[in-house]
């Protein structure tokens, strides 16, 4: 098992399009929170930012005409669609959660309040964080690196439907090289579309380790945090 004892969880909404094009893929929400239920069943704290891309993305949006801050708060609202999908798949496989928006919407969900969070994270529940900041401009990776400062988690791991960092787009570009670890300045520097500047940098402040996956591949999850296998991409101050 790795050190890693409490974990932000970041997952993009793509994934929970699974097999799809866009919208929730319930079979791969459903295998994604069984990976979930696994590593929290061996009592590895876990808490969750997740995405709204496979719905609406504040920034495609804003693209289309819409007011870009209307447009953000747009894409935050897909965002508590998909914590509720992962809210009651996760429940039925019997792990107590409770879900936190940074936007209050009192009847289906808590507002976000840290030392709340904390409290359910110690008594073995597992909180998802939906709407990202509460503020338009700041996406739900740089939510993700916040949240993951305020619980004091030991590792950001980044979920995505790529095997890690590479060098270039691997959709795009056959020679694209997965980058097994780097440094915050080398992925700022770099410009790596992984993440953006404000994440890596939130993470480089507060000395948290990222880790990026593929949790689309069956076991990553628990190779990753229950087996402590180097897979995917490590970020960290240093290469050692």
């Amino acid at each position: 098992m790795t050190s890693y004892k409490r974990v932000l969880l970041k997952l993009s909404g793509e994934v929970l399009a699974g097999s799809l094009e866009s919208g929730l893929d319930f079979e791969a929400i459903r295998s994604i929170c069984e990976e979930i239920a696994q590593v929290a069943q061996e009592g590895i704290e876990i808490a969750v930012v997740v995405g709204g891309g496979n719905i609406l993305r504040g920034k495609d949006a804003a693209k289309e005409g819409i007011e870009r801050s209307q447009a953000d708060y747009m894409g935050m609202l897909t965002t508590v669609i998909n914590a509720l999908s992962l809210q009651d798949t996760l429940e039925k496989l019997g792990i107590p959660t409770r879900v936190q928006t940074a936007v209050e919407m009192r009847q289906i969900a808590e507002p976000f309040i840290r030392r709340r969070a904390l409290r359910h994270i110690e008594k073995g529940r597992i909180v998802i964080f939906a709407a990202g900041t509460g503020s338009p401009y700041f996406s739900t990776d740089t939510a993700a690196a916040l949240r993951a400062a305020e619980i004091g988690a030991d590792c950001l791991l980044k979920a995505t439907k790529v095997d890690g960092i590479y060098n270039k787009d691997p959709f795009k570009n056959e020679d694209a090289i997965l980058l097994h670890r780097l440094t915050y300045m080398e992925a700022l520097q770099s410009q790596l579309s992984i993440m953006d500047a404000a994440a890596f940098s939130l993470c480089m402040e507060n000395k948290i380790p990222m880790a990026v996956i593929n949790i689309l591949s069956r076991g990553n999850l628990a190779r990753f945090l229950l087996q402590g296998e180097e897979i995917g991409t490590i970020v960290s101050s240093d290469k050692e």
